[in-house]
């Protein structure tokens, strides 16, 4: 008895490990997926940057310090057209600017020191965010960050210097639309958030704003202007809110701007529980009736 007692509670201990380790083998194969699946993209910015003219010194160091590969694409393409330097970087700036958002977030969820956070900020991108709010407590949600941020960090780099080097022997960058590799991600990776209706117009319409200024703007404007399709759309739902709600205080029968005055009571008719008392008039004019009666 004492033998099987030991081998079932030996059992059940073992449960809680084996359950941990599968969660743990889980949140490893999400996070390298993820890793290297963006990662390869890293090829097609460094092929993209030195197309545009920037030199292999200057497309490692974009990949190295800034890390964030929507905001790099955004640089070296208005760079590519022609644009400002100055209203290339805004553009790029203002799109990393999503970061600090996620690190909000983030922040609570991963708790980590004060001196791990300014280390762990130069992950905080996309994917390490998806990666990390998919897990259900702060033990999976530190190795899902750990683990997608450093495969995507180091993959990214490799493949960026692999791109600058490469990009001679390829020729024309434009002819293989390889600048379009790191939005396409980036919609790839956007669009499944898209869940709520107020989500999928305000991201329709900042597509029409920038379609429709792209050809009017300076380059990278379009983007900056795009921004503007989350406060219209908020405030058009303000507003149909507001109008429904005047609508339904306006009901008929239900009295003067939703204040729930029930009609007076027709003559002879027994007053309601709560109802307001008849005039002198009206109570004369009953009495005579019952007399009569």
């Amino acid at each position: 008895m004492a033998e099987q007692t030991e081998i079932r509670t030996q059992g059940r201990a073992a449960e809680p490990s084996a359950a941990c380790a599968k969660s743990d083998s889980a949140v490893i194969r999400d996070a390298l997926g993820v890793g290297i699946a963006v990662g390869l993209s890293g090829f097609a910015f460094g092929v993209t940057s030195a197309g545009a003219g920037l030199s292999l010194p200057q497309t490692c160091a974009l990949s190295l310090l800034v890390f964030t590969g929507a905001s790099q694409f955004a640089l070296v393409g208005a760079l590519a057209a022609g644009g400002n330097p100055l209203t290339a970087a805004a553009g790029a700036f203002f799109l990393g600017a999503r970061n600090a958002f996620y690190g909000l977030r983030l922040s609570a969820v991963l708790g980590y020191r004060a001196t791990v956070k300014p280390l762990a900020a130069h992950w905080v991108i996309d994917e390490t965010s998806a990666v990390t709010l998919a897990q259900p407590d702060r033990r999976t949600a530190r190795l899902g960050f750990t683990v997608t941020g450093l495969t995507l960090y180091v993959l990214w780099n490799l493949t960026t210097l692999f791109g600058a080097l490469g990009a001679g022997a390829l020729g024309d960058t434009d002819a293989w639309g390889l600048d379009a590799a790191g939005p396409a991600v980036f919609l790839a990776l956007l669009a499944p958030k898209l869940t709520t209706t107020v989500e999928r117009l305000t991201a329709g319409l900042a597509v029409v704003l920038v379609m429709v200024t792209l050809p009017l703007l300076p380059t990278g404007v379009p983007v900056l202007l795009s921004a503007l399709a989350a406060p219209a759309v908020l405030l058009a739902q303000r507003r149909g809110e507001r109008t429904r709600e005047g609508d339904g205080a306006e009901r008929p029968g239900t009295g003067p701007r939703g204040t729930g005055a029930s009609p007076a009571p027709q003559d002879g008719a027994a007053p309601q529980d709560g109802a307001a008392p008849q005039d002198g008039a009206a109570q004369i004019r009953r009495t005579a009736k019952e007399d009569r009666a």
